[in-house]
């Protein structure tokens, strides 16, 4: 009986020493798989890397909760100077006007629904009647017409200062400026469209980073780069199991020839979503979480992108897309550098990345860092210096959807505090 006893003990010693060790404790393997590590040769800013790499071993398949298949954990981006640094739009647009591609609308006033009558009379002036209705401008040597077509979508004015919008819309689900770029492109097919992007990558990738260039009398960016860091992250993710997006205020046609350059395909890729007519694209835009076809009253924009989120990757559907979702539908890891990536950004569940441009909301969220996960990161490229006042959070920095302004709360409901701004780049 003593030396059966022995036995079983030296068998049992013997499975312990056999057994294998949890996946955390192999440090870079789990289960059998090498566990993706985000690159130490690129910069981050503080402890942000460890943050990120934190989700990932505790989401991705080296957790010992991995479960894989349609549990795969959701990462989710902006685009704009949060993947790329500076604007895809802009530049698309930029492209469009110096190749003549935007093409002349019947009324301006039919382009959106907030366009006030100096706006239209604005346009309309410096673009003239004597081309055809469909037909391109000539935006190359017409420079009154570039330069109002710029003015409008990037300030909300006319080059005389007068106001290019007006009316109601919700502020935290559409803003008018953005909502008229796809509106922009009217009359053109979505592979037209794409070809422009297109276009327009290959020359912003190509030109020196700093670079400007002038369209009419309007200077602009002249370059992009895909941040190394972002590309890293987004690679690094997808090796882990993460289903990973892109969410943009942007014209989808647009974005998803601009994503496909860090591997990320259409499917992945919500944006605006124009409705196409007769193989043409129209000045309508389709709604999220039940809304329905408009002019762009919804759009992906802050609370627009908590909605697409919520209905296009956890099928949320309704008016309940437009609320915070349970842990079970909500992202991982998002990132975002404006407060119009704010609300899915504070939706994660894991990580909240924000690439600092100085946008009151979002940064007050992100250096109050209420559970912790928040990691501000000055941008990779021309990050701007220190902000000298602090956020007022306490007062103003938060967008109401009447347009008003308040303080910014946390979930609880206390007010957070004006905030120091701390992560940022050498002073100019």
């Amino acid at each position: 009986m003593r030396s059966r006893s022995v036995l079983t003990a030296l068998a049992a010693a013997l499975a312990a020493a056999l057994a294998p060790v949890p996946a955390q404790a192999h440090g870079h393997h789990g289960a059998g798989r090498h566990c993706p590590q985000l690159s130490k040769d690129l910069p981050w800013y503080g402890e942000n890397r460890a943050k990120l790499q934190r989700t990932i071993d505790e989401r991705g398949v080296c957790s010992p909760h991995w479960r894989g298949g349609k549990h795969r954990p959701v990462a989710a981006f902006d685009w704009d100077n949060t993947i790329v640094k500076n604007d895809s739009t802009d530049a698309t647009i930029a492209w469009a006007l110096e190749h003549d591609k935007i093409l002349r609308p019947k009324d301006w006033s039919d382009t959106s629904e907030w366009l006030t009558p100096a706006a239209d009379r604005a346009l309309t002036k410096a673009c003239g009647t004597r081309v055809p209705v469909g037909e391109p401008l000539p935006t190359s040597t017409n420079t009154a017409c570039a330069d109002e077509i710029l003015q409008v979508r990037g300030e909300a004015e006319t080059m005389s200062g007068q106001d290019a919008f007006e009316g109601e819309w919700n502020h935290r689900r559409t803003v008018p400026e953005y909502a008229w770029v796809p509106q922009l492109f009217a009359g053109h097919t979505v592979a037209e469209l794409r070809s422009y992007a297109r276009a327009a990558r290959d020359e912003a990738l190509a030109a020196p980073v700093g670079s400007e260039k002038r369209v009419g009398t309007h200077t602009l960016p002249a370059y992009s780069r895909y941040y190394d860091q972002q590309k890293d992250l987004v690679r690094t993710l997808r090796k882990a199991g993460f289903d990973v997006y892109i969410v943009s205020a942007g014209s989808e046609p647009v974005t998803e020839e601009w994503s496909s350059g860090v591997g990320i395909d259409r499917a992945h890729t919500l944006a605006i979503r124009s409705v196409v007519r007769h193989g043409r694209i129209t000045t309508w835009t389709r709604g999220c979480g039940g809304t329905g076809v408009s002019q762009g009253e919804d759009i992906p924009y802050i609370d627009g992108k908590r909605c697409v989120i919520n209905q296009e990757i956890f099928g949320v559907k309704g008016a309940r897309a437009w609320q915070k979702q349970d842990r079970r539908h909500r992202i991982a890891i998002g990132g975002g550098d404006a407060d119009t990536d704010v609300a899915f950004v504070g939706d994660a569940t894991g990580t909240h990345l924000v690439l600092n441009r100085n946008k009151p909301e979002i940064m007050c969220r992100g250096y109050d860092d209420a559970d912790g996960r928040w990691a501000v990161n000055p941008m990779f490229i021309e990050p701007l210096p220190r902000k000298e006042d602090p956020y007022p959070c306490a007062e103003d920095a938060f967008t109401n959807p009447d347009g008003s302004t308040g303080p910014v709360r946390r979930d609880d409901g206390s007010v957070i505090p004006d905030q120091e701004d701390t992560a940022y780049g050498a002073e100019a």
